[in-house]
């Protein structure tokens, strides 16, 4: 088995729209994240809060540059994600494909590395 990231993907009309009928989506999460817990798939699932009331920490410079939100471009927001335990990366797309999502959103598929697939420190295993 494998850890997969879905993340989802949306941005101010996307956001917009699911807030529009929030409970109708509210109620749709909840049903997709029982199904996934009866599967045994689902290892965590998360919605980030609004982006507004985030910050950046920008590493371009000599020294770290820290911005409120909302930060750089909003075409595409970080919402939220689940993390499943499949067999395959259809699986977690097949998964992804259920998500409830408003038209106009994404939802990124990504595996999760496994601690031997990250490159070790020589010394004390340390990236």
């Amino acid at each position: 088995m494998s850890k997969y990231l879905l993340i989802m993907r949306g941005t101010d009309e996307t956001n917009a729209a699911m807030m529009a009928d929030l409970d109708q989506m509210m109620a749709a999460t909840h049903q997709f994240i029982e199904d996934m817990m009866k599967a045994d798939v689902l290892v965590a699932a998360e919605g980030l809060d609004d982006p507004r009331l985030g910050v950046v920490v920008d590493f371009r410079g000599e020294a770290p540059v820290v911005t409120d939100g909302p930060y750089g471009e909003t075409r595409e927001l970080f919402g939220g994600y689940f993390v499943l335990d499949v067999a395959t990366k259809q699986e977690a797309v097949e998964w992804a494909k259920r998500v409830p999502a408003v038209r106009g959103s994404k939802i990124e598929v990504r595996r999760v590395a496994e601690a031997d697939e990250v490159p070790q420190g020589e010394r004390d295993g340390r990236i």
